[in-house]
């Protein structure tokens, strides 16, 4: 099964403890799904047919120190940001992102929450385009001019854009890793990606929104496909220009209120990780 490269920057302060490194690598390498895990300037490299979710979760867990995933892939990669625009009742927040070799399937690797238990439709849109929340990204990404279908159809017989159905937990998580022989990261980048109400029946049912959609239903989230950066790609470990390291950022506004206030915890919990405050 095809392989991705991730690049997970660990909190290890000035000098990295080897007796961590060494525990959280024998960790990994212990792990159905990962080929190989080593410790490369400052960074856990791993590579793994697992989703970087799972993996990230890992190296948190193991390693005791604050992680971030920094590079995906070491080729051409993109990255969507997932929320739902307030659409819905619901706040659905998450990340995917793209991978793909030259020549080889692409790998759409993601970990969302929010959504409703059970299966949903995940398509890519010909529009990146947010001005009217999720109903200004267009139709299904479709250059062949083909009616809807499944994953696994040839491409005259699918929208570029179908990516089939991930299916969250009874928790509202969705964590998936899918490869697509048909869709192109270069097409893509500039795209949107949506998350639909219900589940994709790939075409084959009775609705007339099936041969468009797949009865689908609406978009409770989506976000614009961007280009992102490949394992050491990517060399910043403090934002120029506010000083926010990029452990702390990943947990942060962008910009305003609460980007740069300092990480809660309580005194009593001095020796957990410290998780800074969400606003």
């Amino acid at each position: 099964m095809l392989t991705s490269k991730l690049e997970v920057l660990v909190d290890f302060g000035g000098t990295a403890d080897q007796k961590i490194v060494d525990k959280t690598l024998r960790h990994l390498q212990e792990q159905d799904g990962v080929k190989q895990a080593v410790f490369k300037d400052g960074a856990v490299v791993v590579e793994t047919t697992l989703p970087s979710s799972v993996i990230l979760d890992m190296v948190t867990r193991t390693s005791g120190r604050r992680s971030v995933l920094q590079g995906f892939g070491d080729t051409q990669s993109a990255v969507a940001m997932i929320s739902s625009q307030h659409c819905c009742k619901q706040q659905v927040l998450g990340v995917i992102r793209f991978q793909q070799n030259e020549g080889g399937p692409l790998v759409a690797d993601g970990s969302v929450d929010g959504l409703m238990p059970g299966p949903h439709a995940l398509h890519v849109h010909d529009a990146g385009d947010l001005s009217a929340g999720c109903d200004s990204i267009g139709e299904h990404y479709n250059p062949h001019h083909s009616p809807h279908g499944a994953p696994s159809d040839p491409p005259d017989k699918r929208h570029a854009g179908d990516l089939g159905n991930i299916v969250a937990d009874d928790k509202g998580r969705a964590t998936f890793r899918i490869l697509d022989s048909v869709l192109n990261i270069y097409d893509i980048v500039g795209r949107s990606i949506a998350i639909k109400e219900h589940a994709d029946d790939f075409g084959r049912g009775a609705s007339p929104a099936s041969k468009t959609d797949g009865h689908s239903g609406a978009s409770v989230a989506c976000g614009i496909i961007a280009r992102s950066a490949g394992i050491f790609q990517n060399p910043k470990r403090i934002c120029a220009c506010d000083g926010v390291v990029v452990w702390d950022e990943k947990d942060r506004p962008l910009a305003g209120k609460g980007r740069r206030d300092k990480c809660c915890h309580n005194e009593k919990d001095q020796d957990k990780i410290k998780v800074c405050c969400k606003v």
